[in-house]
């Protein structure tokens, strides 16, 4: 089977309803990102941090998976498929993909302040943080999420993933991002990329097939060349 490798970003979430950072209504027009998504801004005020969170956690409650996600975890059934995402929603696992990489974190669950190796997972009925609510050895639980300015943990093992990849695709992201947006650069040459946006995205590299639409139509679209292409 082939090794299909697909990075993710905002695009594929918002069209489930997802509130994002970069478009307009988007979430940098709400709230300075210093104040909610730095380390700078948690150590000021951890209480408006953690409200922030527990919002997000709310509104993820409330969306489903749109047939981008669906539509790639169904690719299963004839490709190995590995969802890297920059997104910190769990949409691509309620979807029923069964390998997914979240490089910024993950929204559902939340980390001792102190101890980054101590990670507990929040259930639907508990999802709300409270400023007193600490790990085993006392100290402040705070969202299990890449803040800007602080390392990506799982970058080097995402390198590594898409080396092995025979077909690239690459959804709802600006490659804007660092280092995320590196990973293209890593697929050997010759390797087809799939880049599916109904905007315009740069990506410097040859053999790259653009399908201008949402997730949801470009994903289709993607499964029916991919099923043509390579499953006989």
């Amino acid at each position: 089977m082939k090794n299909v490798v697909v990075l993710t970003g905002a695009g594929i979430s918002a069209e489930s309803g997802i509130s994002t950072f970069r478009d307009t209504g988007g979430l940098w027009e709400q709230y300075d990102i210093r104040e909610v998504a730095t380390y700078e801004g948690w150590l000021k005020n951890k209480e408006l941090v953690t409200d922030f969170y527990n919002q997000r956690r709310k509104q993820l409650l409330e969306v489903e998976p749109n047939y981008g996600h669906i539509g790639l975890a169904e690719l299963e059934k004839q490709f190995k498929v590995f969802v890297i995402t920059q997104n910190v929603d769990n949409l691509h696992e309620r979807a029923g993909s069964s390998f997914v990489m979240h490089l910024h974190g993950e929204l559902t669950k939340v980390r001792s302040e102190k101890y980054e190796q101590l990670i507990y997972e929040l259930t639907p009925d508990k999802y709300e943080v409270k400023i007193g609510d600490v790990c085993e050895k006392g100290y402040q639980l705070r969202p299990h999420i890449v803040w800007f300015g602080e390392a990506v943990p799982m970058i080097e093992q995402a390198i590594e993933i898409t080396q092995k990849a025979d077909i690239l695709v690459v959804i709802g992201t600006s490659l804007n991002v660092y280092p995320a947006a590196a990973l293209v650069d890593f697929i050997n040459q010759g390797t087809p990329v799939y880049l599916i946006d109904p905007n315009e995205v740069s990506i410097n590299r040859k053999n790259v097939h653009v399908i201008k639409k949402n997730a949801s139509e470009g994903v289709k679209i993607l499964t029916d060349i991919l099923l043509k292409e390579y499953i006989q």
